[in-house]
Formats: structure tokens, sequence, C-alpha cells
């Protein structure tokens, strides 16, 4: 039954007023008088008369008295409370309240319905045992009601899930064999995890009656925060599918600043949604939790940490010249293993000068270099200084990394010096498989890789704390991953390469696993890396309201270890442990919570079922106050009657008049004509980019000296003759470049005479060199000396520029050009290559192991060596003059040598514009005998 209650029932004494406002509203003004101009009529016509004015319609009056009575009524509060004076006197009133995380958002509500419930009981001597299902521990002992008052005043919400079953245990203790005369359970109407059996408790307690008192609403929880790689996903839980919504989502900042929006959508029937935050990765960085718009309560919010934070991660490789072949690249597989767990950051510039510095500033927590062994002087300092700050770099091996000197101080172990002399790896004859990971490896965990195998790694130097370093190792015990601390940072070397030529790692699961967990690690402060478990202090703790704050005391210690997720609990409630440079966030819910609603069914009770007070009542002010206005209205609209304000509205014509005014300027402006010119897009510099790629043109190093410059210049002028004339290629001019000043690219390839009376290169020079190669470019250094011993003690003088220059570059392992190299047959068939003189072998890039396969193509896919180092002086056997005679004779004189010179000129420049595809020509003797040809 309903019954009409007050909130402010003191206000109704006003209503005892009505009849002295009777009397102040019976009089109404006189009606004025209507006067026609001039102004001497009004005068003559006007009587000086005492007038009184009429009394006011009986109507009239009795609107206002009505007016004034409805709004007094709405003054006072009148609610309509249809659970009022249901208390049973049988017995005490055992008030069980749902304080978990679901009743943050209407706890006034609750609070005001358990406020009704304790005034009944005080007013019908009742006593009250009251009880909070997610409170640690519970007095339900019943006492006066208002000690139970005092008590819910002091009761709060906790950002905890209910535990139902303990709170009906304790009460059914303190009432011992008592059963209650009223069993009101004010609930949040959510399912938690310890409700089982809880309602045979209640069924134990033998109610008089049994009320169920929840809120008509909804509450949702978020239950996983992920980054994707364009997204932030966020998955929403809610306990009933009762049709389509849209749950409004917020990431905020650690001030609690809103910085993006998103929403998550439920579709009929449904229960968990997925959500999405679109946000770069700079603004997703800065998410410190992510909370529901419309309910902010422990549920709705879930905070963030290191943890989940995307990762940006920079590449770089020692190889850029495999864009058409990405199979081929050392970084496609590490993009294809890191790129749905992070950013993948690679540099513009293959200048790594350049491209280090441009890395770092973007901030990568981990920069992963493929195969590269020398990096520029200047780029050490920097590299070590974010190393140090906190940075995770990664290298792995590769020809390069093998040939680089022996002190570099980005490797965490000291490399065996001898095996890169020899080429840089360790080979087998059967291919070695990996061991079981340590147990103080971030890998450990993972299940052993079977099937993984390595041929060929570089060697670390046997050392007392070399297993300290290693975090993976194969199955003779040499290291495969090590990695050593270095300041906030770390250094993590893989022995073997990033692709599939040393070894099969790359093609397995395990590169993702590895790399994943080497990621995660990188800046992920608060977490334990090694599989050992970590307690960590509390820091910020989240309230029930989803808001964090510094009250940390009665929180234990959480217990953080690997693999496990921590639960909350009452010693351990949700928010953020650690400190202020690292910490570990605790949610309320983990990956796959769901929510259901809570089944409040105890076998063989009745249960009556109610709202809250704020939701289960109908509070009449609204309609009293909308029924006062539109009486003020009508009030309004009589007086002006009365008045005659109406009276000559539909008397008398009035006249009107309409003018419209057209304004064509802004039109005229849009249609005026402008200047057709075009614009002159050119910029300065083009002309001469134009005249660099209208024909292949061959290009030399300026030296300084006029001599060197000019016999460089005759002998590739006289080269583009011999190729104009013996090939289909028709070459450009020579071009002499400056390496500090001229673009490189568009030239294939590029002459260096070495002289040691030449000033040596600047840095800035020995950068873009460098770069030019690793961008697919090719360098033929020439020492003209017949000398090039390259580790031999006693070189000559331009040999010794010439390891000057290449201590300096990123240079891959050299060997020999083998009898069968693509260079010796891309268009003559060549043994040797001769110049001027012809006793110096032409180096180039070795590939593969060169002990045990001499007749193998030495490059990989359609790339070219980036360097080819000789000493016969090459342009010297091309000089020719206008005439076409040579300026320079052979040693010993041999028109057959120079001959030759010119074939393995064209069979350089050839392999240069085509690449090895001629390599498969060592296939024809087998396909012809397959064909019986």
């Amino acid at each position: 039954m309903g019954a009409l209650g007050f909130a402010n029932p003191i206000l109704l004494v006003a209503l005892a007023a009505l009849p002295a406002i009777w009397w102040l509203l019976r009089v109404t003004p006189p009606r004025p008088a209507r006067e026609v101009f001039p102004p001497l009529a009004i005068l003559a016509r006007i009587a000086k008369r005492e007038e009184t004015p009429a009394t006011s319609p009986w109507w009239l009056t009795a609107l206002r008295m009505l007016l004034a009575a409805l709004i007094i009524l709405a003054l006072s509060g009148p609610m309509l409370d249809p659970h009022r004076n249901t208390l049973s006197k049988a017995g005490p009133l055992a008030l069980v309240i749902d304080n978990d995380w679901a009743s943050a958002p209407d706890w006034p509500d609750r609070v005001a319905t358990a406020e009704g419930l304790i005034e009944q009981a005080g007013r019908a001597d009742v006593p009250v045992s009251l009880t909070l299902t997610a409170d640690p521990t519970n007095d339900p002992v019943p006492t006066s009601a208002d000690a139970a008052m005092t008590r819910l005043k002091a009761a709060e919400p906790r950002p905890l899930e209910a535990d139902r079953k303990a709170a009906f245990a304790s009460l059914a203790t303190a009432l011992q064999t008592t059963p209650p005369g009223t069993l009101a359970f004010v609930s949040s109407g959510i399912k938690a995890p310890k409700d089982e059996d809880f309602t045979s408790l209640v069924a134990g307690l033998k109610p008089g009656e049994t009320w169920l008192y929840s809120a008509r609403g909804s509450v949702a929880a978020i239950t996983e925060v992920k980054n994707d790689i364009d997204n932030t996903d966020v998955t929403v839980t809610r306990p009933f599918a009762q049709g389509p919504q849209t749950i409004a989502l917020d990431a905020l900042d650690e001030k609690g600043r809103v910085l993006m929006k998103g929403t998550a959508e439920f579709k009929d029937g449904e229960t968990v949604a997925t959500g999405k935050i679109a946000a770069p990765i700079e603004l997703r960085n800065d998410f410190a939790r992510i909370a529901i718009t419309a309910s902010r309560q422990a549920g709705g919010t879930y905070l963030l940490d290191d943890g989940f934070k995307r990762r940006r991660i920079g590449l770089l490789s020692g190889e850029t010249r495999f864009l058409s072949q990405p199979l081929l690249s050392p970084l496609y597989y590490i993009k294809r293993a890191l790129s749905p767990y992070a950013d993948i950051a690679e540099p513009g510039e293959a200048d790594l000068a350049k491209a280090i510095p441009d890395l770092i500033a973007e901030k990568p927590s981990v920069i992963i270099l493929a195969d590269i062994g020398k990096l520029p002087e200047a780029a050490y300092p920097q590299i070590m200084d974010w190393i140090k700050a906190g940075g995770t770099l990664v290298r792995f091996a590769g020809p390069r990394l093998a040939a680089a000197p022996a002190d570099d101080p980005l490797v965490p172990v000291e490399l065996r010096q001898g095996e890169r002399s020899l080429g840089g790896a360790l080979s087998w004859s059967e291919p070695q498989p990996l061991a079981a990971f340590p147990e103080k490896s971030p890998f450990a965990g993972l299940p052993k890789p079977d099937g993984v195998t390595v041929t060929r790694q570089v060697l670390a130097n046997p050392a007392p704390t070399l297993a300290e370093h290693t975090w993976a190792s194969l199955a003779d015990g040499t290291p495969l991953v090590t990695a050593k601390k270095l300041d906030a940072g770390q250094i993590v070397l893989f022995h073997t390469s990033a692709d599939t030529s040393w070894s099969n790692l790359a093609l397995s699961g395990h590169f993702v696993e590895m790399l994943r967990r080497i990621t995660q690690i990188s800046r992920a402060h608060g977490g334990t890396a090694s599989g050992t478990a970590e307690t960590l202090a509390p820091f910020r703790l989240l309230n029930a309201n989803g808001v964090l704050t510094a009250e940390t005391a009665g929180a234990k210690p959480l217990t953080v270890a690997a693999g496990k997720v921590p639960t909350p609990s009452f010693d351990t409630p949700p928010g953020l442990y650690g400190t202020e440079e690292g910490f570990t966030a605790l949610n309320l819910f983990r990956p796959g919570n769901t929510l259901a609603p809570l089944n409040f069914a105890p076998q063989g009770l009745s249960v009556t079922t109610a709202g809250l007070a704020g939701s289960g009542t109908t509070e009449l002010r609204p309609a009293l106050l909308l029924a006062a206005f539109l009486l003020l209205v009508a009030d309004s609209i009589a007086v002006f009657v009365m008045g005659g304000a109406f009276s000559g509205l539909f008397s008398r014509r009035r006249a009107g008049a309409t003018a419209a005014i057209a304004l064509a300027f802004g039109a005229a402006l849009a249609l005026m004509p402008h200047d057709g010119r075009a614009a002159d897009d050119s910029r300065p510099g083009d002309d001469k980019i134009i005249a660099a790629l209208d024909s292949t043109h061959l290009a030399y190093v300026r030296t300084g000296e006029a001599d060197v410059d000019r016999i460089s210049q005759a002998g590739l002028m006289g080269l583009s003759d011999f190729i104009r004339y013996r090939t289909s290629l028709e070459p450009g001019d020579p071009v002499g470049l400056d390496l500090e000043k001229d673009d490189l690219a568009f030239y294939p390839i590029i002459y260096w005479p070495v002289t040691a009376t030449a000033p040596m290169p600047s840095r800035d020079a020995i950068n873009r060199i460098d770069a030019y190669m690793r961008a697919g470019g090719t360098v033929l250094f020439d020492t003209r000396d017949q000398d090039t011993n390259l580790e031999g003690a006693a070189a000559g003088p331009n040999t010794e520029r010439l390891q000057a220059i290449l201590a300096s570059l990123d240079i891959p392992p050299l060997e020999p050009v083998p009898h069968s190299h693509v260079l010796t047959k891309s268009f003559y068939l060549l043994q040797n290559f001769p110049g001027r003189y012809a006793g110096s072998p032409l180096w180039i890039e070795a590939a593969g192991d060169a002990k045990r396969d001499a007749a193998r193509p030495v490059q990989r896919g359609d790339g070219v060596s980036p360097i080819l180092i000789t000493g016969n002086d090459f342009a010297g056997a091309w000089a020719t003059d206008r005439a076409g005679n040579p300026l320079l004779p052979t040693v010993p004189p041999d028109d057959r040598q120079r001959e030759l010179a010119f074939r393995a000129g064209v069979n350089i420049v050839m392999y240069m514009l085509t690449g090895n595809y001629k390599s498969d020509q060592v296939h024809i003797p087998a396909l012809l005998e397959r064909l019986g040809q």
C-alpha cells in the first residue's frame, strides 16, 4: 500500500495564511480610460471626480488562492512512498546493506532507504541489526535505532566485491535463535564470486518477512584494457542483456583530465562488448586510467601502469637494399613479430649519424640493430646516454657485426676476435639445437624450443661471469642470447642473425615470444622479469567512486610474481602499488570476468521486492510546481484581458510595408577574375637533378689533387665510350663528386681513387658514403698501388689511408671475387680483373662460408656488394684522350691487359645495374643435361 509523506512538513503551516492572502487578492486596479488626441480635447473632457476601485471577480480570487496553495504544497516536498509502514514488530529489524563497488553510484539512495527503515524501527521501538557485506568485520548484534543510525552514517561503499556469505554468517551468529521480524536486504543486484550458498543462511534465519531493495538501473564494469596498433581496446561487461546500449568511455591522464573519448556498443542479448579509443601512440602513453563516463565507480575505472603502454621500437639494419624482396631483409621478421604489440619506428635517413639521433628523439623503449657492426663515432655517446636513461638496445649478429672491432662498447659480453677475423661466425658440421631457458632468464617459462636450430653464430669469449649474462644458449652450452645491465637500461645481443641465413629461429613462435618479453620488460618499472616474487608497498588506492587517493592506511604490501595475476582483497584493495618511479596497477576485475545479476531467492521464503528510496518513491514536487506555473500564466492572461490589452487587436487595420534589399558584393568579389599565371614550382638545383637522371652517369670522388682527378675523369670517360661502343647502354659523361655537398643517390657506382697525399675525408663525408652504401650504392676503392693487404703490417701509404677510411665505415667481411661469381660473367667471361696493374685481386663482400662453399653466388637476392676494393688502378687503364689514345701505359705494357681492364669495367657496371641475376647460369649445365642437350 502507498502513503503520502512530506520532506518538509513544517511548511504546511503556511496554508493557514490563505485567508489573509484572500483579502489581499480581492482587489483589482480600475480599467484605464482610453483618450484620443489632441491634448485640449482630453483636458476638456476630464472631470475631477474621485474613483473607487472595483472588486476582483470571485473566479480570479479562487485561481490565485489555488496558486498559493500549490506553491506551499510544492515547497513542503510531498512524495508517495509505497513501502512505508511495512515494518514487522515480531522481532528485530535485520538490515543487510551491500556496500560493494556497485553500490557507489546510488549510495545516497541506499542510505535513505536504510534511514527510513531505521526510523520506522525507532518509532516502533524495534531493535536494529546492521550488517555491511563489503566490510572486513561486522558487529550485527541488535541495538537501538539511534546506535544503528550512527553506524549507518559512518558506513561508506568500498571498492571491492561483496562477501555476502560471510555477512549473513555473522548475522546468524549474532541473532542466534532469535528470528528477525523483518529482514531487509538493500542489495546492489550484482552477483559476487563468494555468493555460493549464502541464500541457505538467509533461509536459516527464518524472518517474519523478507524485503529486497534494489536499484532499477544497471551498472557496467571494465575488465580489460589493451593496446592495439591504432586503438586502445576496452572490454566492458554488464549484468543484464536488456537490449542495445551505448557506454561512453573516458581516457584520463594522471591529473584526471579527459584526453580522449570512446564508446562501447552492446547489442541486444550481449553482456560483453569491446570499445575503442582511437588516439596516437604519444597520447595513449599518457593514459593513466580508463573510466565509464556516466558511472564513476571502482568497477568502471581501470588503472593503467607501465605494462599497458604500447612500446615504441626503433629499427635499424645494416642493409636497406631489400625493399623489393622483404623476405631477405633481417628487419622483415622483426617487424612481423613485434608489429601487433608495439609501434615500429624506422628512420627516413640512411646515414646512421643522422638516423640514430632522429630515432632517439622519438623516445623509443627499444632500439634494435640488425647486423650493424661499426657505428659513427658521434653516435656512441648518444646511444650510451639513451641506454643509461632506461633504454633497451637489442642487437642481432650478422656478417657486419662479426667483422666489427673487438672493443665495441655496445655488446654485453666480449666476443671472440679470432672468429671474427676469419669471417665473423662459427660454423658446425651439424646444426645446433637450443637448450632449455635458464630459470632466471626473462624467457623462463617458455617451452623448450624444439625444432629450432642454429648453423652460425658469433662466439663469446669464455669468462667466469658469462653464465650470469646468458639468457639463452645452445645445446653445446655456447650462449645464444646475452645481456648486460647499464645503469637504468640494458644491452641484449642475439648471437645469430635476425633472418633465416644463420638459423631458423626467425621462423618459430619462440622468436615472437622472446622479442615480446624483451619489449615488455623494457622500462616496465615494478615488473618482475626474473620470475621471483616482488613485494610492493601501496602507493595510491582506488576508492569506491573510482578516484585515486593517497590514503593507504590499512592496506598491506602487494606480492607480485611473474605469470600470476594478484586478486584484490580487504588487505590489498585496488590501486597502484610501488613508488612514484614505478608501480603496478591492481584492478578490481581481471580479463575474462563477467557480471551477472544476483539471484536472491532463499528456499522457503517469500521475498517482496522494492526499489530504493530514490527510485521506489514518487516525488510530487515537480508536478505541483508545473501546475502552479500554468495557473500563473492563466492569471496573467486574465489580467491582460480585463485591462483591455487585446481589445483593439482586431478592430483596426494595421498597414505594413515590406522592403527587400539584395546585396551582391560578396558574390561579385568571389567571381572577380584572378591572375591565371601558373606558379613556378621549380626549385634551385632541379636542373642539376634532371641532368643527373636523364641517363646513367658514372661518378668519381674529387680528391682535390688535380692529376688524380684528371685521370679519374678521363678514365671514366674512356670506360663510358667503351660501354657505348660494345653494349646497348649509353651512359652520360662522368661526374665528379664532392662527398660533403653533392647528392650521391643518383649514381649506381662511385669510383674512389685513394691517395695518401689528399686530405682525410671529414666525419660528415664518411657518414654520407656509409649511408650511400647502406642504401644500395657501391663504392669502388682503388689504391692504385697493387697493394690491398688490408690487414698487413707493411701496407703502402695509399692502403694505410684506405684502412683509416674503412675503420669508420660499417662494412661486411670481404673476400676476393670467387671464380663463379656473377662478376665473372655479367657481360664478358673473365677470370681476373686487371687495370694498369694485374697483381691485386678485386675484393668484394663475402657471403656464406667461403671455406665450405667456394662456388656459391656471393650475394643473396638481387642486391650487389656495397664495396669493391682493388689496387690495380682501373682509371689509369681506362683513361684516354679525345682521339681515344691511352694516357698511361699498362704495367707491363700489354694491349691485351688494357682490353681486359675495359672488360672488367663493363662487367662491374653491368653488375651494378642488373644485380646478380646471372648467377643462375651455374645451373645451365644441369638444365641442358636434363633436357637431353
